[in-house]
């Protein structure tokens, strides 16, 4: 009798569970282990609706294109024309947002001034005042006037060219910032008034106002500082951009900035970056609904910022109704930041090229992110400044080149129209049609 041969059952591959994934355990056990709350910089990394979901349509019968080689097309803004006796004008749609010294080496916040000024555009302080590095490299500064008041001072306020009221943060909106103590150095101190090397937390809201009609007060008081020259912006999260908008231009703003989920921080919780505020994509349209609904669209200029990195995404939100946009992570990956290069040192520090967002440590190998003087040193701001000037002119190039392609001679000319959305979630957040019908959810029929 032959020996019966065992069956082999086969066996299933194990599930990973969606609700308790690597990454959700991970943190789990770093929670038991530790009792303290994540602590951690950039922005959201989960995956939202973004302009990714939006094509262009191109002209073709319809619509005419121009012709790249022969017919021009414009990128010039000018922001802050409502009130301000000097607007700024810019060559570009494209600004490098607000970066603190502090968070940035002096390095970085020089390379930030070169390359913004040879592509001729503006820089922004951040918190913790401003540095001459900056300040001597940037042919047009915004000064951010934040809750802390950290190194503000009315000389300052009259060297900028305008001045930033940061109300909230794409990163964070209703919650402040952090710079930890080994980041504090002797100059970092000096500037904000603190102890050296102690940990300081930035307050969330600013302590001589509590809403609107106080804003309108504290832009007053700043006019007459600044003579009435400089442009007053007021930046938001975006959480409820419509009625922040709208607040914001009756409390007598020339520019309103607003910042989606997607925009980076030095650091925050991260429980703030995942799950508050609400994606760029679906605050811009509920702004250009505000400022249209009290007749001043174009007359405040809207600059959108939060996750913005190609030229696409530059015309995107042109297209929806913004002025200008804002970039702060994709700068400083231009600067150098989470280059391959030092992609040894990044894992000695326990993470890898691409990932590295301990930016509050101090210990960033490419010497943009720390007050450490041999990292520091790592940094050059003449070669950095060149980059990023070279990545402002290819986004600019871009954005021409999708105007032309829609059959425009300035990139403020393009419209909604010029979209469709690929998913339904995008084209409710944009108010454009889904691609292939004229449907735009919740708006019309197909």
């Amino acid at each position: 009798m032959k020996d019966e041969k065992m069956t082999k059952i086969p066996q299933t591959m194990p599930r990973q569970s969606w609700t308790f994934s690597n990454d959700t355990n991970s943190e789990i056990r770093r929670a038991a282990a530790t009792g303290i709350y994540d602590i951690r910089g950039g922005g959201a990394k989960r995956k939202v609706p973004h302009f990714d979901d939006l094509l262009f349509l191109g002209a073709s019968m319809s619509r005419y294109p121009l012709e790249g080689y022969r017919e021009k097309c414009g990128t010039g803004v000018v922001l802050g024309t409502r009130f301000a006796k000097k607007p700024i004008e810019l060559d570009i749609p494209i600004t490098i947002a607000g970066m603190s010294f502090g968070s940035l080496s002096g390095p970085a916040k020089e390379a930030l001034g070169r390359g913004a000024s040879m592509a001729g555009t503006s820089t922004t302080t951040g918190d913790g005042g401003m540095t001459e590095e900056e300040r001597g490299h940037s042919t047009k500064l915004v000064y951010q006037y934040l809750p802390s008041r950290y190194g503000m001072n009315p000389d300052d306020l009259r060297r900028a060219d305008a001045i930033e009221i940061v109300v909230g943060q794409g990163a964070k909106p209703g919650g402040g910032g952090m710079l930890l103590g080994q980041k504090i150095t002797e100059r970092v101190a000096g500037m904000r008034d603190l102890p050296e090397g102690i940990d300081q937390r930035s307050a969330c809201r600013h302590p001589d106002w509590t809403g609107p009609d106080d804003l309108e007060i504290k832009i007053l008081e700043l006019r007459e500082i600044t003579g009435w020259e400089k442009p007053i912006y007021i930046k938001v999260g975006g959480a409820r951009p419509y009625f922040d908008t709208t607040l914001a231009v009756k409390a007598g703003a020339d520019v309103v900035v607003l910042d989606g989920m997607q925009g980076g921080t030095a650091a925050t919780q991260d429980v703030f970056i995942e799950h508050v505020g609400q994606p760029t994509l679906a605050c811009i349209r509920p702004a250009v609904q505000a400022l249209q609904d009290l007749g001043m669209h174009r007359k405040v200029q809207l600059v959108v910022s939060g996750g913005i990195r190609t030229g696409a995404d530059v015309a995107k939100a042109l297209a929806l109704g913004a002025d200008a946009v804002s970039i702060g992570t994709a700068a400083l990956v231009a600067l150098g930041d989470n280059d391959p290069q030092w992609e040894e040192e990044y894992q000695a520090l326990g993470s890898t090229t691409g990932a590295y967002d301990d930016w509050h440590e101090g210990q960033d190998p490419a010497g943009i992110t720390t007050q450490d003087p041999d990292l520091m040193a790592r940094l050059d701001p003449i070669a950095a400044g060149r980059r990023l000037r070279n990545y402002l002119s290819v986004l600019t190039l871009e954005c021409q080149t999708l105007a032309r392609a829609c059959g425009h001679n300035h990139v403020h000319n393009l419209e909604p129209e010029d979209l469709c959305a690929l998913t339904v979630e995008a084209a409710a957040m944009a108010g454009v049609p889904l691609a292939g019908t004229s449907w735009i959810p919740g708006k019309s029929g197909y």
